[in-house]
């Protein structure tokens, strides 16, 4: 069995109105991640992640690129503990 990983990151640049959080379900859904991208009100993206480690860590370095039109400045992630996975990857 692979060992786990459950993150949540948050994106900073150009990451709204440019197909990221769409884009990032589609990346999630082909590693086989659960979890959810949303807005925020301050521009940033959120990414809550959760699948096996060698997965999660090929979507955090996605992140940082993301679709064509974005540009990402930067993306700050952290370990999440005793929250139970989403069932799918939903776009907020």
């Amino acid at each position: 069995m692979q060992d786990k990983q459950h993150i949540r990151a948050w994106v900073n640049g150009k990451v709204q109105g440019v197909w990221y959080r769409n884009s990032t379900r589609q990346v999630a859904e082909r590693l086989h991640i659960l979890g959810y991208a949303k807005n925020l009100p301050d521009g940033r993206v959120e990414v809550l992640a959760y699948g096996d480690a060698e997965a999660v860590n090929q979507l955090i370095d996605w992140l940082h690129e993301g679709p064509e039109a974005a540009v990402v400045t930067e993306v700050k992630t952290e370990q999440v503990e005793g929250e139970t996975p989403p069932l799918g990857f939903e776009v907020c």
